[in-house]
């Protein structure tokens, strides 16, 4: 099984502007999530290893499909848009969905995502969030990079319990 992780473009390398370092760290963090399922069963990536917490890797790429969603769309641009997933139904893994499909939803959304950033005004501000009202874009990004760590780091400690492999 394969996350379908392919090499950032030119575009999305590092340099020293600051859009490039967000939108850098940003798509680094995305690809190390999905390649935390590289060569993982359906079975093992739906597995929830750390009772009792229903987390599993399948469960946080469709909860970061979802992020990706919100913030960016839903938020930012105002895109009338239903969850991919319902809170409940990110983590149920009674339907039995594959890394596969997952990912595949993962990529599409992160591709919708990164037409809008590719020309998108930083210091854009996105209309008011019942969580944390008004905010510019750089602020999403960063919040995105953080969401990406956290969840990376989860994502580690679950492909070790796995099969014993680390790193991203």
């Amino acid at each position: 099984m394969s996350s379908a992780i392919t090499p950032l473009p030119a575009s999305k390398a590092f340099g020293d502007d600051e859009r490039s370092v967000l939108l850098g760290y940003l798509a680094y963090h995305r690809a190390v999530l999905a390649r935390k399922l590289d060569g993982v069963s359906d079975a093992d990536g739906r597995a929830a290893l750390f009772p009792p917490s229903a987390m599993s890797l399948v469960g946080l790429v469709r909860h970061m499909s979802d992020v990706e969603r919100w913030w960016f769309r839903r938020v930012a641009q105002a895109e009338d848009l239903p969850p991919l997933f319902d809170d409940e139904v990110e983590w149920d893994m009674s339907e039995l969905p594959t890394v596969a499909d997952t990912m595949a939803v993962y990529w599409a959304e992160i591709a919708d995502v990164d037409r809008y950033l590719a020309d998108a005004d930083l210091d854009g501000v996105s209309l008011a969030d019942t969580q944390s009202g008004q905010h510019a874009l750089r602020r999403t990004i960063v919040h995105l990079i953080e969401e990406y760590a956290r969840h990376c780091g989860h994502a580690d400690l679950l492909r070790e319990r796995i099969d014993g492999v680390t790193g991203d």
